[in-house]
């Protein structure tokens, strides 16, 4: 009974948040491309990454995400292009997010590059009213079956073989998922994103990479994300990290092939929602194809 109740709220909650934010990853550092678009061909390979989110599981209502992409560098030139498909659920709301990127790359130096990106997105939200059993019926809830609104976005990301910093805004518009009254009370905010990570070869079979994420959004708390992996031979990867007064996170991820890398984490919360679910589980596989006479660098670390 106290789950259902729980759930209840956390449902009405999703509907009417005025401070909206995107879909929320773990392992954000091997899923860039969904949140900055200057990422898109910079790992030198066609790359292609699925994911699935099970967030809060046990709680009826609780969010769940798939995402796939596809980024790729543009023959010999200095363009990268990327698509992305996220597929959110939250409670009795169900978005696609269809995205397009394009980024183009500057060296600044032998070892450094400079990459700009933009972004364009449609989204189609619908919303399952029959998951509220209303007590009276609101025509107008209707009318939010596969909703349209596009968006576009921008980012820039610093990079090299050691270490990258990137700050981006995915989506520019602020868009109104459900008015009442004129007034919106169910809106999609400006996400602001820095991202930044660090290559240490602490010998030459160990490897040690701290990685930050900061998420602003207006009407929400700050989000810090910092984590710390260690990979091990090139194969193997160990890590934990922390979301800022939210959530704690084992990783662990396996370098099946030099084309193929999987990946999973699990969240234990660390806040009274921890009494209601049994923590969140993500885990994405990726898949590469690099030119015959590429090198494999530790780029793929990130």
């Amino acid at each position: 009974m106290k789950t259902k109740l729980f759930s209840f709220v956390l449902m009405f909650t999703a509907l009417v948040s005025f401070a909206q934010q995107d879909a929320q990853f773990t392992q954000y550092m091997y899923n860039t491309i969904n949140i900055n678009p200057a990422y898109a061909g910079s790992r030198g390979a066609l790359s292609v990454f699925a994911l699935h989110r099970t967030q809060w599981v046990g709680l009826d209502g609780a969010p769940v995400t798939n995402a796939v992409s596809v980024n790729t560098p543009f023959n010999n030139s200095r363009l990268g292009l990327g698509v992305s498909i996220i597929n959110d659920k939250i409670g009795p709301t169900h978005e696609n997010t269809i995205s397009a990127d394009l980024s183009y790359t500057v060296p600044t130096s032998e070892k450094v590059k400079l990459s700009f990106g933009v972004k364009a997105t449609a989204n189609l939200f619908d919303l399952d009213v029959t998951r509220l059993n209303p007590v009276d019926d609101d025509p107008s809830l209707h009318d939010y079956n596969n909703k349209f609104s596009p968006n576009i976005g921008a980012g820039v990301y610093l990079h090299s073989d050691k270490a990258y910093v990137g700050l981006s805004i995915p989506n520019f518009i602020e868009t109104n998922r459900y008015d009442d009254n004129e007034v919106a009370i169910f809106k999609e905010k400006i996400n602001y994103y820095l991202i930044a990570g660090y290559i240490l070869d602490l010998n030459s079979s160990i490897k040690f990479k701290p990685a930050l994420l900061t998420k602003m959004v207006k009407g929400a708390p700050l989000q810090v994300d910092v984590s710390g992996n260690f990979m091990f031979n090139d194969k193997f990867v160990l890590g934990v990290a922390y979301r800022w007064s939210a959530a704690v996170t084992a990783m662990a991820g396996f370098q099946i092939s030099d084309a193929m890398y999987i990946g999973y984490g699990y969240d234990l919360e660390t806040t009274n929602l921890d009494n209601y679910n049994s923590g969140s589980h993500e885990i994405f596989l990726r898949y590469e194809l690099f030119k015959k006479n590429d090198k494999i660098t530790t780029q793929r670390f990130f």
